[in-house]
């Protein structure tokens, strides 16, 4: 049985984790750089610790690596070497698993928990490029040249044993179809998918949520199919286009609701409700099983969502 499934027998809501790089940013890090979070690998892996901490303390059942950003390609381009970038990509997943285990070590944090898992990010091409591209997808490549890219760093990744890939901000149906290509060669890993999306209707590239939904419902290696980095409002809609036509468990973690601008490397017009949790509860009602957040997200919002998942 795949974990996220493992979980979502016994609760009926599997809460993932928040932000990563604007929760870095929130504690004082700098993070305008073209690793963004991932630099924190190289520069401060302790800083990436607290935030799985943090995120663990307020509720999560499931936190997700600094791996978003970290590929051999941006890791060598500073200067390191294939086996050093691959050894940073790695670390990822050992800092998350270090601070789960040592939470769960602790008895007190079981009473109405269950073990929380481990999920690799496995960002898009467009968080290479450090561009927003992400937002738009138009990379002008195709699935073999996409597979290529996400090889080494999906069976890096998957060499470092986590519980599940986080295949997110995933903008066209080409590159989640190039990533489903390249799980068949790991048979034995589960993923879940997660566009972002423009509206109630389309992901980023303009194509149907419904018919990448319907892609994904064919593919046995993916676990859960859903939105992240998306404005809240397109959350519900978002959410029936999938349902529409899959019978997979729906994930979704939108941001705050503001736009990145790839420019600065910030995001303009901070709009987060401070009513997260009233949100999520809406979006279970609509039909998701595994609820977190994204950019601006908290772990406040977080343990909002922990409150009337676990009472």
């Amino acid at each position: 049985m795949n974990p996220l499934e493992t979980i979502l027998k016994k609760q009926k809501v599997l809460i993932i984790d928040g932000a990563f790089g604007t929760e870095l940013e929130r504690k004082g890090y700098d993070i305008n750089d073209t690793l963004w979070s991932a630099k924190f690998l190289m520069q401060n892996p302790e800083a990436i610790g607290e935030v799985h901490k943090d995120y663990l303390e307020a509720g999560s059942d499931c936190v997700t690596t600094a791996s978003y950003q970290a590929s051999f390609e941006g890791f060598m381009k500073r200067g390191l070497s294939e086996q050093e970038a691959k050894a940073l990509i790695q670390s990822s997943i050992k800092i998350a698993q270090n601070v789960r285990d040592t939470f769960w070590a602790d008895e007190k944090n079981r009473l109405k928990r269950q073990k929380p898992l481990v999920a690799a990010s496995v960002g898009p091409y467009g968080a290479y490029l450090a561009d927003g591209s992400e937002f738009k997808g138009d990379y002008g490549l195709s699935m073999e040249e996409l597979i290529a890219f996400h090889r080494k760093r999906m069976q890096t990744l998957i060499e470092a044993k986590p519980d599940v890939l986080a295949c997110e901000t995933i903008p066209c149906l080409v590159e989640a179809q190039a990533l489903c290509k390249l799980l068949e060669e790991f048979q034995d890993t589960y993923a879940w998918m997660s566009f972002s999306a423009r509206d109630g209707k389309h992901i980023n590239s303009g194509e149907s949520a419904k018919e990448c939904a319907q892609f994904l419902e064919t593919q046995k290696q993916i676990v859960a199919i859903g939105i992240n980095c998306t404005a809240p409002q397109h959350i519900e809609s978002l959410i029936g286009e999938i349902k529409a036509v899959s019978n997979k468990p729906i994930i979704v973690y939108p941001n705050g609701g503001s736009t990145y601008n790839a420019l600065t490397k910030t995001w303009d017009g901070l709009s987060k409700s401070t009513t997260y949790g009233k949100m999520a509860l809406s979006w279970y009602e609509k039909g998701a099983r595994i609820i977190g957040g994204c950019c601006q997200t908290t772990p406040e919002d977080i343990a909002q969502i922990g409150k009337w998942v676990r009472g």
